[in-house]
C-alpha cells in the first residue's frame, strides 16, 4: 500500500516564507459552451472549488481536496463526468479518471469504468490501495466494490440531453469534426491543488466523447496527458481533444516548461500553442506550481474554471476568502466566501 500524504517541499515553506497558503483551481472543460449552459457550468465549478478549498482550509491534503472537487463535478449533470457522461457508440457510459500526487509522483487511474458513482474515488483507491498505477474497467470495478464505493444503475448516469446528443451523432469522426466549433460543448473536468504542507496534486475525470468506439481510452486517466503533478514543477489538469493531448503529452509538457523557468500561465500558453501548431488540436489546462502561481488557459472559445487562492502573476496578493470563476481565461468574477 502506498504511503499517506504528509511533509513539505524540501522541508521549507514555498509561498510567502512563513505560512503556505493553499490553492485550488478547477475546470469544467474546454469547448464551445452554448449560452444556456454557461451560467450553470460556472456555478458548478465555483461550488467544486469551494468544496475542495474546505478540505485545504481545514489542513487537509491536496489529494483529498482535488478528489472532493472533482467528485462534486461528477455529481453535477452539466458536466461530462460521472452523471452526465456522454454515451459511446453502443449507447453506454464508460468513464475514466486519474489522481496524481506531487510529493511521490504516485498515480491512480481507472479506464472504462461503469456503475461507480464517482470514478475519481475509484482512481484514488488505485492510488492508495494498489501497487499499480492504472486499472481497467473490470479490475477497477472489483476494487471499488471491495471498498464499498457508492454504485448506481446505468440509467443514473444518462441525462436526456446526452441521449439526444447520442442519437444525433451517429459517427465518432463527425463528432470530432465539429466538437470544438458547434454549440454542444461537453467535456472533461479536473482540479489542481497546493496544500499547507507544500504538496501538489491533480485530478481529472471524463465520460469521453459522444459516439466514441466502445473501449476507447481518453487522455484523462493517463499521466502526462490528462494530468500530471510533481512538487518540483507543477500540478496540471488538461481538457480538450484527447487524441491531440496524448500526441503531445500536454500535461507533462506544461510541467516541463515550468521546470525550465516559465510561469504556469506562460507554460500553459506555450504548450497549447504547440499542440495547435503541431497536431491541430484545441484544448485547455489549469496549473499551479509550488510557489502558488496558477495558469488558466485555453485555445477553445470557452473553458469554465474557478480558483481560490494562488497568483496569476507575481504582483498579485493571494486571497483565501474569495472565489474567482468564469467561462474563459479573461472574464473572471470574484465573490467572497
Amino acid at each position: 500500500v502506498k504511503c499517506s500524504m504528509n511533509g513539505t517541499v524540501n522541508g521549507t515553506n514555498v509561498t510567502n516564507g512563513t505560512n503556505i497558503l493553499p490553492v485550488i483551481v478547477v475546470h469544467g472543460g474546454a469547448c464551445n459552451i452554448p449560452q444556456h449552459k454557461i451560467k450553470p457550468s460556472e456555478e458548478g465549478v465555483k461550488q467544486a472549488a469551494i468544496v475542495g478549498h474546505k478540505v485545504l482550509a481545514a489542513g487537509g491534503n491536496c489529494v483529498d481536496a482535488v478528489t472532493a472537487a472533482v467528485a462534486c463535478l461528477e455529481d453535477n449533470p452539466w458536466f461530462d463526468a460521472g452523471r452526465g457522461s456522454d454515451l459511446n457508440a453502443d449507447g453506454e457510459v464508460e468513464m475514466h479518471a486519474m489522481v496524481m500526487r506531487g510529493d511521490t509522483c504516485d498515480i491512480g487511474g481507472v479506464v472504462s469504468l461503469k456503475l461507480i458513482k464517482n470514478p475519481i474515488e475509484a482512481a484514488k483507491l488505485v492510488l492508495y490501495e494498489s501497487h499499480h498505477c492504472l486499472l481497467d474497467g473490470p479490475a477497477s470495478l472489483k476494487m471499488a466494490r471491495e471498498h464499498n464505493l457508492a454504485e448506481e444503475s446505468p440509467e443514473y448516469f444518462v441525462t436526456e440531453e446526452c441521449r439526444e446528443n447520442w442519437k444525433n451523432k451517429s459517427a465518432y469522426k463527425n463528432v470530432i469534426k465539429d466538437f470544438f466549433s458547434s454549440e454542444d460543448g461537453h467535456d472533461t473536468v479536473g482540479a489542481v491543488a497546493l496544500d499547507v504542507h507544500g504538496n501538489l496534486a491533480c485530478a481529472t475525470s471524463t465520460g469521453g466523447i459522444a459516439s466514441q468506439l466502445p473501449g476507447r481510452v481518453s487522455d484523462s486517466p493517463l499521466s502526462g496527458c490528462g494530468g500530471f503533478a510533481d512538487n518540483e514543477s507543477a500540478a496540471v489538469s488538461t481538457t480538450g481533444h484527447g487524441e491531440s493531448i496524448m500526441k503531445v503529452n500536454l500535461a507533462r509538457l506544461i510541467a516541463m516548461h515550468v521546470e525550465h523557468g516559465l510561469s504556469p500561465t506562460a507554460a500553459t500558453t506555450k504548450a497549447l500553442n504547440h499542440m495547435r501548431r503541431r497536431v491541430t488540436g484545441n484544448g485547455g489546462a489549469i496549473s499551479v506550481d509550488a510557489r502558488g502561481r496558477i495558469g488558466v488557459q485555453h485555445s477553445t472559445n470557452h473553458m469554465t474554471w474557478a480558483r481560490i487562492g494562488g497568483m496569476r502573476n507575481d504582483d498579485e496578493t493571494p486571497s483565501n476568502n474569495v472565489v474567482e470563476y468564469g467561462s474563459n481565461q479573461t472574464n473572471g468574477r470574484q465573490e467572497k466566501i
